[in-house]
């Protein structure tokens, strides 16, 4: 006997074809008539059209047209994800025949937190261009925050952040990890001298990042301490921060793989932190539904060509990733 959700999705897709559960999931996605429709290729009266039918069909009202923007009906966010998930493994079965054929091409969009992307997206676009020609490639950096809603309302396919996020929604696959290192000021404070313990840092003279990595360890919060830094002006830009620090003193908390793009002067400038390292996790974030295990391989693939292997995670070292 069928589970009801099986046989639900088998009533939705006998009502409905696979080009209308695109428009329905545009429309959620975008909660705009105009945006869903360029989204599909379609008019806005086409779109709308369709949407009415199914409705109808069914019988039920899938979205709420008097809210602006729309929202779809506690019945519309059962149906929508049914939808998505009918849609996924339509998907799942090219990804197989994808496979089969050792062929990869497509489009993937790729979401990079700001602090991650000056060191990594560089090489990242040069390596997977000439490996992987038939893939069109779209990186963006974007803010933390709005990495985890772009992945999951899907506008992004993935995002390479910090972890972990503690999200039911999302499937985090650590990449590497990597040191926090303090950078000084030409005048370097006295305190600040060899290893340097970050209980004696001078918060008051702190610069942050805006998009700071919550750095923890045993020894302090790096999240709480930033509270009470400088906060004239905060920048999601690791190289701003560098500037300010150069013209106006203070110091500041670095990516260890940032490093490579300063200076030789610069590079005098950093001090490592006293034993246990401040340090973070970077991982390739996915909603729990891709299927596009192909294609995030070969994403994993240009990163392990890029990082050093001794900040690389074991497991990504040794084996593919499995979805």
């Amino acid at each position: 006997m069928l589970n009801r959700n099986v046989e639900f999705s088998l009533v939705i897709f006998a009502i409905m074809n696979i080009q209308q559960l695109q428009y329905i999931i545009a429309l959620n996605k975008y909660r705009h008539f105009v945006k869903a429709a360029r989204e599909c290729g379609v008019s806005q009266p086409t779109l709308s059209t369709m949407i009415n039918k199914v409705e109808l069909e069914l019988d039920v009202r899938i979205f709420d047209r008097n809210k602006s923007p729309i929202e779809p009906t506690a019945l519309g966010k059962k149906i929508i994800k049914q939808a998505e998930t009918i849609i996924n493994d339509i998907n799942r079965i090219s990804e197989i025949v994808l496979s089969e054929k050792n062929t990869l091409q497509g489009s993937v969009q790729i979401g990079v937190l700001p602090t991650v992307a000056p060191y990594l997206v560089p090489l990242f676009l040069t390596r997977f261009k000439q490996k992987y020609k038939q893939v069109k490639l779209l990186i963006s950096d974007v803010r933390a925050d709005n990495l985890i809603d772009d992945v999951l309302s899907s506008n992004l396919d993935m995002a390479i952040i910090a972890t972990p996020l503690h999200n039911d929604g999302l499937m985090e696959i650590p990449v590497y990890k990597e040191r926090f290192l303090a950078y000084l000021p030409k005048q370097k404070d006295t305190l600040l001298q060899g290893l340097i313990n970050p209980l004696k840092m001078p918060a008051g003279k702190l610069w942050v990042l805006s998009e700071s990595p919550c750095i923890k360890s045993d020894m302090v919060d790096f999240c709480k301490m930033k509270n009470a830094g400088d906060s004239s002006y905060k920048t999601g830009s690791v190289e701003t921060l560098i500037r300010i620090v150069d013209n106006n003193g203070g110091y500041a908390v670095i990516p260890e793989l940032y490093s490579r793009y300063l200076s030789s002067s610069q590079q005098k400038r950093l001090r490592e932190f006293d034993s246990p390292y401040a340090v973070r996790e970077i991982s390739i974030v996915i909603r729990k539904d891709y299927v596009k295990e192909k294609m995030l391989n070969a994403i994993v693939s240009v990163i392990k060509d890029i990082i050093p292997k001794d900040k690389l995670v074991e497991k990504i070292k040794k084996y593919p990733v499995r979805l």
